[in-house]
């Protein structure tokens, strides 16, 4: 299990090709096509508790999130069936198992992903661009991320306010999952 601590913002499309060019040479895309599942039942939102699958450039990962003290928990596993991973991953997270899951929304998008290398600490800079999907609707998804990876909290949350203030950025208080979410039930 590792635990994420990321810093979300939205971005305009002047802001987002700024922080491409800046960081052009670091970037390294990778291909998004993320689906969140549930039960009918909501066994997994009802607890604050995310299911996903997502594809990474053509691999397949099966994720499960839950609240942390600070950031969330992950538990991960590289399977190509969320049936079959979800029971390992409710173990790994002390979760009782799901009975029927159920796709609710997703989303697909393009990263373009940069390791940063801080004084005290290591982040990955992603730069997200694609859609949100859910109820058989679609949402533009422009978004810069940046999260922790090792090292220093203060030193990647200082990173993060001196990008979102040289960039116009303004923060993201909503994971994807959520906006897609909110998408799916209109």
């Amino acid at each position: 299990m590792a635990t994420e601590l990321e810093w979300k913002f939205s971005a305009t499309e002047e802001a987002f090709a700024a922080l491409e060019k800046c960081y052009r040479n670091a970037l390294s895309p990778i291909a998004m096509q993320t689906t969140y599942y549930d039960t009918p039942e909501k066994h997994f939102s009802s607890r604050r508790c995310t299911l996903r699958t997502r594809l990474e450039n053509g691999k397949s990962v099966c994720t499960l999130k839950s609240p942390a003290e600070k950031g969330r928990n992950e538990w991960e596993l590289e399977c190509g069936c969320i049936q079959e991973a979800a029971p390992i991953l409710c173990k790994l997270a002390g979760l009782p198992a799901p009975q029927a899951l159920v796709p609710v929304c997703g989303a697909k998008f393009t990263r373009l992903a940069a390791t940063v290398a801080l004084e005290s600490a290591t982040v990955e800079l992603a730069l997200d661009r694609g859609v949100l999907t859910g109820g058989g609707k679609e949402c533009p998804l422009l978004e810069v991320e940046i999260e922790l990876k090792c090292g220093q909290e203060a030193a990647a949350k200082a990173f993060a306010l001196h990008l979102a203030a040289a960039y116009g950025l303004t923060p993201e208080a909503q994971s994807k999952f959520k906006r897609a979410l909110a998408l799916a039930e209109g």
